[in-house]
């Protein structure tokens, strides 16, 4: 019985992690017109501003489940707007590459690269911050999921989407699971730290 307590308790715990990954997710596009209106910055410090909302939240994320210093939380949310801005290089290196591909199909290549070079340094410079676990294997999922959500760009593209947006409540959502299954994994670290959240 105490068993189904905590699981339920759990349960309920990543869901509110995924109902914070989707309010960043859904206020990163909200975010567009009020950096555009940022003049005199170089572009990707402008992108690195859309990454706010989830940078914010990571470091919540990693405050509260890392069990981390200030500071390490503080460096993981730099960490996740420079994530950002790698995902939107990558994506447009990507595009640039296609050439001739379908539009559809060259948008899915581009979110995939997206996807995964976010996700990577995410993971990467978690890791060297020890803001997580140090094995590698704990930072799969989270690439992966990122991978996978970032081919939800063609989507976007294909609804014509400005303000709103597929792609990132759902990646942001996804990510921000698996970097809590990611940092409650680490070596030492409390199963009981996402029934405390």
């Amino acid at each position: 019985m105490a068993e189904s307590i905590a699981s339920a308790e759990t349960r309920n715990r990543l869901l509110k992690v995924t109902a914070g990954g989707l309010v960043s997710g859904i206020a990163t596009p909200l975010m567009v017109p009020l950096i555009d209106s940022i003049n005199g910055f170089p572009r990707d410090i402008r992108l690195a501003l859309l990454a706010v909302p989830f940078a914010i939240f990571v470091f919540f994320l990693v405050r509260r489940f890392g069990a981390n210093r200030l500071w390490v939380a503080l460096a993981a949310g730099l960490i996740t707007m420079f994530a950002f801005v790698c995902a939107v290089n990558a994506a447009v290196w990507v595009d640039g590459l296609a050439g001739s591909v379908p539009k559809f199909v060259r948008n899915v290549l581009s979110g995939l690269a997206g996807g995964f070079a976010g996700t990577t340094v995410m993971a990467l410079g978690f890791r060297l911050l020890s803001a997580g676990p140090r094995d590698p294997s704990a930072w799969v999922p989270m690439v992966i999921t990122g991978t996978i959500a970032g081919a939800l760009f063609a989507v976007d593209n294909a609804l014509n989407l400005d303000k709103t947006s597929i792609l990132f409540p759902v990646w942001q959502a996804g990510v921000a699971v698996a970097l809590v299954g990611a940092l409650l994994s680490r070596p030492g670290a409390s199963k009981s730290a996402i029934d405390a959240a």
